[in-house]
């Protein structure tokens, strides 16, 4: 960690206090680039990694969904989000939630799976996972200056919406969703041509 931590102070001017959540995004990159020992974060050390931003005075972003199979839709909606901030958080829906959500036939993808493909997004700093039916109880310890949703939401019907700075909603792009997807392919299945 010492040779890490130095390795970021000689790309400094200066002289440089290594910062504890630039020495943890290092190695979280590096991790993602190896593609080992990913996971999300728990509760706790999303609240404590928000806690050092915040005391940075830098501007947290969340977000939350269930992200099946991602898609151009998802990743310019998260690169948007992450355009209003310095740091995006992910909420993910674990796999009991997301089928309470959309039906027993989903998710399609494992929910450490839709993780590790959204940590790897570039403009995504942190997935965190949560089982409940909305994310109130995680924004509530996150406490993010902006939350974000997508689609035709009005600000007043966000969950969790009491517990940030402000609510920004974000128009989904026209023409892709995971459901469309999924239609698209059951009708190539139908018509023999998968």
């Amino acid at each position: 960690m010492a040779n890490r931590a130095a390795g970021i102070v000689v790309g400094k001017v200066g002289t440089y206090p290594v910062h504890r959540d630039e020495l943890l995004k290092d190695l979280l990159a590096e991790q993602r680039r190896d593609g080992y020992g990913y996971r999300t974060l728990s509760w706790q050390e999303i609240e404590s990694l928000a806690n050092t931003w915040r005391a940075c005075g830098e501007k947290i972003v969340f977000t939350n969904g269930c992200f099946d199979i991602l898609h151009v839709g998802h990743v310019s909606y998260l690169e948007q989000a992450a355009r209003l901030g310095k740091h995006l958080i992910v909420g993910l829906n674990t796999d009991a939630s997301v089928k309470r959500l959309k039906g027993e036939t989903r998710p399609l993808n494992h929910e450490l799976d839709r993780a590790r493909v959204l940590a790897a997004l570039s403009c995504v700093d942190a997935v965190v996972l949560f089982g409940e039916d909305t994310p109130t109880e995680l924004i509530k310890r996150i406490r993010p200056d902006i939350l974000v949703k997508g689609g035709d939401y009005k600000p007043e019907e966000v969950a969790g919406r009491e517990y940030a700075g402000e609510v920004q909603i974000i128009k989904f792009e026209d023409g892709y969703s995971t459901t469309g997807l999924l239609e698209k392919l059951a009708q190539l299945v139908k018509e023999g041509k998968l």
